[in-house]
């Protein structure tokens, strides 16, 4: 295998920005996939839109051409002054163009079995052959190792998880019961949309809960239920009739909110549900229920909007997301440890990869009890990015170093695209 100057693991939000951002700039680059498609939690969990993070964010470049390539393809819209509305299936299109524009190489369905590392570096990746065969590679008789190594000057960790800084050993800041409830999303197809929509903005007059406009005959709209009282919620008395009829149960309707999709106008996408019984992230056991849980929550979800809300009567559930949406899990301990009070201060940094004005959202599993807070302007620092223990090992997305509350404000997937673009272009002024 050829060497690369960048090798990039994990083709979400910050690794696709991170990749498309190198090679545009003339990093030889590797992005690395476990999946067969990229996009991460846009095109695999179904988290749409891209929220909006403020005016005045840096390292947009990707963004905006992503943003541009999915409007070329009827895939993207503007609601709500958010340009981040997009279409999951066709997203992954999109990211293949982007890629091969950018001259990035892309290995697809392929695990990483080990790393080298030598005098605090990483030197290679190793991955098996077979998961090169989709790339037509020849397949050595079996009597031969299975695995390629292959060299590369740096590398981006962007796999959410934090997987290559847990092989390299490095320490993470993690700790008990800094969790947060997970979601599995999911779309339902056959919607009457225009008629759902006439009745929603009746029936909920409040516009900081429900939106529904028209955007050249495409009918946007938005709207949310949560069992907090933090708000009067137009919907409670529908989910409170549901819960006691049986048609629900009582921690489904926990947390509740959709959309519209762009380029599908008889479709309607749903934030939940939101699991709040199993929340410990790196146990693949308590994963693992909480997919199953989760699947039969949108079965009685599913069931409910047809009962109670019109248009919904044809409907049926046309996808469900093949990746949960994890809000936190390993965070990395890097040069610098982001808090929550440089949130709140707004503090400022010489080195800076995002500004993002994004609140600090972090969900908890009880009642009530649930962080949603709004805060000025704030600077995440290059060196947050930077492992404190491998020295040309980078991270970009929810897995940077930063305490708990502060990464609750900074995993959205806006700041995880300046993340991504701003490290790469970082690497590209030390060549």
């Amino acid at each position: 295998m050829n060497k690369y100057d960048l090798i990039v693991v994990g083709g979400g939000t910050a690794g696709c920005a991170a990749a498309y951002t190198a090679g545009k700039l003339g990093l030889k680059t590797l992005l690395i996939e476990k999946s067969i498609h990229l996009g991460g939690t846009i095109t695999s969990a179904l988290v749409v839109p891209a929220m909006k993070s403020g005016e005045h964010q840096i390292n947009t470049d990707f963004y905006k051409r992503l943003i541009g390539e999915l409007q070329t393809m009827g895939g993207q819209a503007t609601y709500q002054d958010n340009p981040g509305w997009f279409n999951p299936e066709l997203t992954k299109i999109a990211l293949d163009n982007l890629m091969a524009e950018a001259g990035v190489d892309v290995f697809f369905d392929t695990h990483i079995t080990n790393i080298i590392i030598k005098e605090n570096s990483i030197k290679s990746i190793v991955i098996s052959k077979e998961m090169l065969s989709v790339y037509n590679e020849k397949i050595e008789s079996k009597d031969k190792a299975l695995s390629v190594s292959i060299d590369t000057k740096y590398v981006i960790d962007a796999t959410g998880n934090c997987e290559i800084g847990k092989l390299c050993g490095c320490e993470f800041l993690e700790e008990k019961h800094e969790e947060q409830p997970v979601s599995l999303r999911f779309m339902m197809g056959g919607v009457n949309v225009p008629y759902f929509a006439s009745w929603l903005k009746d029936y909920d007059k409040d516009r900081n809960v429900t939106t529904v406009e028209d955007t050249n005959g495409f009918i946007h709209l938005s709207t949310a239920y949560t069992w907090d009282k933090d708000k009067n919620w137009a919907l409670s008395p529908l989910f409170e009739d549901a819960v006691a009829k049986g048609i629900l149960k009582d921690h489904d309707r926990n947390y509740f909110q959709i959309f519209t999709v762009a380029g599908m106008p008889s479709t309607i996408a749903f934030n939940c549900p939101r699991i709040i019984d199993y929340t410990d992230t790196l146990r693949v056991e308590n994963m693992s229920k909480a997919l199953i849980l989760a699947r039969k929550n949108i079965y009685r979800l599913a069931n409910f909007c047809r009962i109670y809300f019109p248009g919904f009567e044809n409907s049926y559930i046309s996808n469900i997301a093949d990746m949960l949406g994890i809000r936190v899990s390993r965070r990395i301990k890097g040069k610098y440890i982001y808090t929550i009070d440089d949130v709140k201060n707004g503090k400022q940094f010489d080195h800076p990869v995002v500004v993002s004005n994004y609140p600090i959202d972090v969900h908890n599993a009880k009642k009530d009890q649930s962080t949603l807070v709004m805060v000025k302007d704030y600077t995440l620092p290059l060196e947050s990015l930077m492992s404190a223990d491998i020295d040309n090992l980078y991270v970009a997305g929810r897995c940077i170093s930063a305490d708990f509350m502060a990464q609750g404000a900074l995993r959205v997937q806006a700041s995880c695209f300046s993340m991504g673009e701003g490290i790469s272009k970082y690497l590209v002024s030390l060549n």
